[in-house]
């Protein structure tokens, strides 16, 4: 059996991830901002809701990852809008932030010095002793995040007008 080297294993990272990023594209496919920001459900998430939190929650991460401050505090100001479009963003304008941010988070897996070195979390009202965890988990929860809210997006975008991240209306 063959083990796989760190290179390998760093690519598949940022496949898998592309992968995930691409399905939740495909869902917000065809859709305008209007229509990003209408609920469909009776959850209180909608399509540009979920981008706006996506593209946060990667760049926060990224951002633990590469000052790895062993200071740093969630800030719970944040999150009355964090699953909101807000009245300047665009899906567009979200799409083309998260094309940066994933080609940074990219490069990072790439030049990172270990998957396996321990960065600290930011503490929280919730979590409030500081714990550390790798490099790699951290990689893996952006992939969970990505993926968790993937579902949640076909589900709205379903009821929105019966497209999904399988199937596009008049295609």
């Amino acid at each position: 059996m063959t083990v796989p080297s760190i290179a390998q294993e760093r690519d598949d990272l940022i496949a898998m991830l592309d992968d995930q990023r691409e399905l939740f594209w495909i869902t917000l496919r065809g859709i305008d901002d209007q229509q990003a920001r209408q609920r469909t459900t009776v959850s209180e998430l909608t399509l540009g809701g979920l981008l706006h939190h996506l593209v946060s929650c990667e760049r926060h991460w990224y951002t633990v990852l590469v000052e790895r401050d062993e200071n740093a505090k969630v800030d719970v100001s944040q999150f009355d809008s964090e699953y909101r479009l807000g009245p300047e963003e665009t899906i567009e304008g979200l799409l083309k932030e998260w094309e940066t941010v994933a080609a940074d988070t990219a490069e990072l897996i790439r030049s990172v010095d270990s998957l396996d070195t321990s960065i600290p979390k930011p503490t929280a009202p919730w979590a409030p002793e500081r714990t550390w965890q790798t490099v790699r988990f951290t990689l893996l929860h952006i992939l969970r995040e990505i993926a968790h809210h993937s579902g949640h997006a076909d589900i709205i975008r379903e009821a929105l007008d019966g497209a999904n991240s399988t199937y596009q209306r008049g295609s």
